[in-house]
Order: C-alpha cells, then structure tokens, then sequence
C-alpha cells in the first residue's frame, strides 16, 4: 500500500472540506479508496478538536465553501437577470 506524505493528505481533505469536491471523485481523481480519504477527513477533525488552529484553519475552509457556493448562486441570478432586463428592452422597442 503506498504511503501519502502529510501534505498530500491536508490537500486532499482541503480539496473536500473548503472546495466541495466529493469523496468519490477525488477518488477516482487520485487513484485512492474513498475509504482512505474518509479516514484522512475523520482524523484531521479529530485533530481540530485538540489544536485550536487547526479548528480555526477548518471553520475557515467551511466559510469559503459556502461563500463560493453563495457566489455561484448569484452569478446564475446575476446572468438570468442580464437575459430579462434583455428580454424585456426588446420588447419596449
């Protein structure tokens, strides 16, 4: 079984906790077992709860996931807007 350095195993947790991506599909990505990377995940909350900065360094990957989820809802709004206030001008015309 091969070994994984800690940096890589941070980057994977990160790619999950803070970007959303699936265990799933960074396992098929990386060519691990999604049981491996659960593992990964499981221990590095663990270690949040004994090391305040890790807490504070995983309540910040939270944050930005949803803040870059709220972004993406609002360029759909934002575009759909553009396409009414479009729709709408032609039809003053």
């Amino acid at each position: 079984m091969p070994r994984f350095d800690e940096d890589f195993k941070k980057q994977i947790v990160r790619l999950h906790l803070e970007e959303g991506k699936t265990i799933r599909g960074l396992a098929s990505e990386y060519g691990i077992s999604k049981g491996i990377i659960s593992i990964w995940i499981k221990q590095y909350r663990e270690e949040c709860q004994k090391k305040p900065e890790l807490k504070q360094e995983h309540d910040y990957m939270l944050e930005k996931r949803e803040l870059l989820k709220k972004i993406a809802e609002l360029e759909k709004e934002n575009l759909f807007l553009k396409k009414a206030a479009a729709f709408f001008a032609k039809g003053i015309d």
